[in-house]
């Protein structure tokens, strides 16, 4: 495949502030596309109908909400200015309270479906950890899902489940994650923590349980570090966002299974890298954009999206990508961005074109 090399005019401040979610390739998704998404997010997210969709409700339902004959195991009680969550039916396995006003969970509502509830949405709400009485979530015995994001928690929630697979607790203001929370949860593989006041202190071992987890997002939080006690098991690791200045040696090395990598927004120097950490053969995307390197880390030849742009480098060494060049080595590398660096295409070794031959698209300021 040709090389298409693309030299940028300078980044301005404001393109290189606009973060990693636009940082993270230089395609273009059309405008009509996103909006659509957007706009459907939440359906995605939730298996969720509007509420022109329900049809009837049926008998067995509460006064506040709706469940449809066609789908009676749901009960849709969502965008109805609800203070508190109504009585949950017999039956109900699937329910909905995003979009609300509630502030507090009393006891009771639950208990007529302890051991058959399965999802729980709870987003865009006003609920505190005090106003959560006991007798509540803790005692979902099987929940799958639980989506608590946009409230004002401060410690997470978690109900005693085995069966819990999906935890989001994202936009809250949690600064407490104990411990031991999620030491039976085998079935947990997606962990949303992103947009919270979490340190590294806060989150120590508190992964250590989900031994099938695959996606930890504690992006936009304050840690230091990552989190040890990550289950070898993950394959996506999302740490934007936060104050990280270095990686423990070995620190990878204990997660093979690791495809994506996302450090930008931190504060990474050269200093705090151990060599080779980076050199995983399982490693597809790594994302190192907006920290303070000066240098290029060296990465394994199976990396195919590598993201740089917004450090300090300025030199370009092929032997962070390329160890032998020959017919057989040569890096796998499709994507590499080093627009907003001290770096230009004029600075290139000749070699480097025999080291990036699969390259479609690397970006120079």
């Amino acid at each position: 495949m040709p090389l298409n090399v693309s030299i940028l005019s300078p980044a301005s401040p404001s393109s290189l502030s606009a973060g990693s979610s636009e940082a993270m390739s230089p395609l273009r998704v059309p405008l009509l596309a996103v909006l659509v998404s957007l706009a459907l997010c939440q359906y995605y997210d939730y298996d969720y109908l509007p509420a022109l969709m329900l049809g009837p409700s049926g008998p067995n339902c509460n006064q506040e909400c709706d469940c449809p004959f066609h789908f009676p195991s749901a009960m849709y009680c969502d965008s109805r200015k609800l203070k508190f969550v109504p009585m949950v039916p017999t039956g109900i396995k699937y329910l909905y309270l995003q979009n609300n006003q509630i502030e507090e969970i009393k006891a009771g509502v639950f208990d007529n479906v302890t051991d058959s509830l399965r999802w729980l949405v709870l987003d865009n709400n006003a609920i505190t950890n005090v106003k959560i009485e006991k007798g509540t979530i803790d005692k979902l015995t099987s929940l799958e899902k639980l989506f608590f994001s946009y409230n004002k928690l401060t410690e997470a929630v978690i109900p005693p489940s085995k069966f819990l697979d999906e935890l989001k607790i994202m936009h809250n203001m949690l600064s407490k994650f104990p411990s031991g929370l999620l030491s039976n949860k085998e079935n947990l593989t997606s962990i949303n923590l992103q947009h919270n006041q979490l340190t590294s202190d806060a989150v120590s071992g508190a992964f250590k349980g989900p031994k099938k987890l695959l996606y930890l997002d504690i992006s936009h939080n304050k840690l230091k570090k990552l989190p040890a006690g990550i289950p070898s098991s993950l394959e996506m690791l999302y740490a934007d966002y936060n104050d990280i200045d270095s990686i423990a040696a070995g620190y990878l090395s204990k997660l093979p299974a690791l495809q994506y990598l996302r450090l930008s927004h931190n504060k990474l120097e050269d200093s705090g890298l151990p060599a080779g950490v980076f050199n995983m053969s399982s490693l597809l995307e790594l994302d190192l954009s907006f920290n303070n390197l000066q240098s290029i880390p060296e990465v394994n030849s199976q990396l195919e999206q590598f993201y740089l742009q917004a450090n300090r480098i300025s030199k370009f060494d092929v032997s962070s990508f390329c160890k032998y060049i020959d017919p057989v080595h040569f890096s796998k590398l499709k994507h590499l961005r080093l627009d907003g660096n001290n770096i230009t295409h004029t600075n290139m070794p000749p070699d480097f074109y025999n080291c990036l031959r699969q390259a479609s698209d690397i970006m120079f300021e």
